[in-house]
């Protein structure tokens, strides 16, 4: 049996995400020891991004921004709440955490 309604007539959901961000007040630890970033040294208020990937991303105060190969979904779920907004764009979502 077909979908229906077909897939080009669905609007997309709001659940159809890039990814989940969230901010990271305290120096973030990884493996034991603290995280810093590989630019300029920040250590500490960071925004942790989520991808569809299962890929987790960091950006400092400086808006430098790397993947972190060490963390995952799992644990970006186990550290974030409830999502409680949509942003339709990234810089929404920054404004909102305070960026």
């Amino acid at each position: 049996m077909p979908d229906f309604p077909s897939a080009d007539l669905r609007a997309p959901s709001r659940h159809d995400v890039e990814g989940l961000m969230m901010r990271w007040m305290p120096p973030l630890v990884i493996e034991g020891e603290v995280h810093a970033c590989p630019q300029c040294g920040a250590y500490r208020d960071w925004i942790v991004f989520n991808m569809r990937d299962d890929s987790v991303w960091l950006r400092c105060t400086n808006d430098h921004q790397a993947q972190e190969p060490r963390l995952d979904s799992a644990w970006y779920n186990r550290h974030s709440g409830p999502v409680d907004r949509w942003h339709p764009t990234l810089g929404d979502g920054l404004r909102h955490l305070g960026r």
